[in-house]
């Protein structure tokens, strides 16, 4: 296995092969993305995000869509839009290959702090993110506008 960064630190797609080919695995978290998976990627990107996939000869088996925040109570933080791997293929290393690959990325980038946020149904990925040394630090509290 291994990472391959799909996007450039400046959110151009390198490598478009792939990102068609995680749009898969991708939806198994984000099942609601629309039919232009493309074309919201690239809003997505132009918005900051990046994308990383870890690759099992010719399968995708875990995608990432990350972004750097400057902000005032962490100061830098790589933010982990998405993380998600098959789920025929959890239990493998691949989920844990592309944190370790966020964090050194956190820690060449200069950031102070590596975050995600992770649906209150998603115990098995709690699970997960605590045995990788994570925690929760704070309640994330949102208000739908449309």
């Amino acid at each position: 296995m291994r990472v391959i960064a799909i996007t450039s630190d400046q959110g151009e797609v390198i490598e478009p092969d792939w990102l068609m080919r995680s749009e898969r695995v991708h939806r198994q978290l984000r099942p609601q993305l629309p039919a232009d998976y493309a074309v919201r990627l690239q809003e997505v990107f132009a918005a900051g995000a990046r994308m990383a996939v870890v690759v099992d000869s010719d399968d995708v088996v875990s995608v990432t869509i990350w972004r750097v925040v400057e902000n005032t109570y962490e100061g830098r933080r790589l933010y982990v839009d998405d993380l998600v791997s098959d789920e025929s293929r959890r239990s493998h290393g691949a989920g844990r290959m592309l944190l370790n690959w966020l964090e050194a990325k956190a820690r060449t980038l200069g950031c102070d702090v590596l975050a995600l946020d992770s649906g209150v149904q998603r115990t098995r990925a709690h699970r997960f993110y605590f045995r990788e040394g994570m925690f929760i630090s704070a309640y994330c509290f949102k208000k739908a506008l449309s």
